[in-house]
């Protein structure tokens, strides 16, 4: 969705950042407000998206759990002329309760899984340092080392956008065929290697816009693959409980490790004009990429092929034995 969007913004701004169409005190702002026009947009539309059968049954709304599962398979069948295959796990017994309190939360991720949650703030951390560092800064480098003219930025970062889209769209169904763990490894990994090789040829001045922007699209071709994998480990590694909280939290924390010092260093860099200097910086963004990598060979779960339950038990799940849940501690 993302990188949709970004796509979108970019196609945009060569009509508001072109002087010939639009002055510029007026374009850039347009520009600005059109991104809080989507915020806004999406509050919207998040009043119709239907809640998850999982959240409402452990939110005591069965019945409307019931509904939402009903609807699910009805447009299954009728989609595909079949039924839902018959469920193999067994029945787990659930305590409902109405909210989840941050102490629980907080136990979860740094008591109960803390393995999970190092893997969590790896791989978002490094990936929002690769996106925010060149993203935010690719202007800059077209501008100041390449000397495009602002109005002509746009047409660069438009291919730069659609590699983007391309990379989970071609990648995304290996991810339950080959695996989460190779795969994830694998694209940060890639990632990396190609950022080393693209930060090299800018470097040694053999690249001019067109092929750095070509060397980027393949770099970020595998890079909003491993991006969007990194999202969905968290949303998928966790307590189902804590899933959106999760996603959130790291989200924020990951912003503020990579997504704001990325864009702080590569800024002052490319200020300097020092092609050595920017070259060490696309080295230190490689590296982050290749120690995640290695962080989910060591730390990553194959969750393919199983349901959530089985990833993560419910933090309300209530064990037989003892009459206990995970997030209570009582029945």
């Amino acid at each position: 969705m993302a990188t949709r969007i970004f796509a979108g913004k970019a196609l945009i701004s060569i009509f508001l950042l072109n002087p010939n169409v639009i002055d510029q005190t007026i374009g850039w702002r347009v520009a600005f407000w059109l991104g809080a026009g989507l915020g806004v947009g999406v509050l919207l539309i998040r009043r119709f998206v239907p809640e998850s059968p999982r959240w409402l049954i452990t939110h005591g709304r069965s019945e409307e759990a019931e509904e939402t599962i009903g609807n699910i398979e009805g447009e299954v069948r009728r989609e595909t002329g079949r039924d839902l295959p018959e469920v193999e796990e067994g029945p787990i017994t659930i305590e409902q309760r109405r909210s989840i309190g941050f102490g629980i939360i907080l136990r979860a991720m740094f008591q109960m899984y803390p393995k999970r949650t190092v893997l969590g703030l790896t791989l978002m951390a490094s990936q929002a340092f690769l996106y925010n560092a060149i993203f935010f800064t690719y202007a800059l480098v077209l501008t100041g080392f390449y000397e495009i003219p602002a109005s002509a930025v746009p047409y660069y970062l438009i291919p730069f956008a659609f590699g983007n889209i391309l990379g989970p769209l071609l990648l995304g169904r290996l991810f339950d065929t080959v695996g989460r763990v190779p795969m994830i490894a694998g694209c940060y990994f890639v990632c990396g290697v190609l950022m080393t090789l693209t930060g090299y040829l800018f470097y040694i001045d053999v690249l001019n816009a067109a092929t750095q922007t070509a060397m980027w699209c393949i770099v970020f071709f595998f890079a909003s693959a491993a991006a969007s994998a990194g999202y969905l480990t968290v949303s998928e590694i966790f307590p189902m409980e804590i899933r959106a909280m999760a996603i959130a939290l790291f989200y924020s924390i990951a912003t503020a490790i990579g997504g704001i010092s990325g864009p702080v260093l590569f800024g002052r860099i490319i200020g300097t004009g020092n092609e050595g200097e920017l070259f060490i910086a696309y080295l230190v963004g490689a590296s982050f990429m290749i120690f995640a990598a290695v962080i989910e060979l060591v730390l990553g779960i194959r969750a393919e092929g199983e349901s959530l339950e089985n990833v993560a038990t419910p933090l309300t799940a209530i064990e037989e034995a003892t009459g206990t849940s995970a997030a209570s501690g009582s029945a």
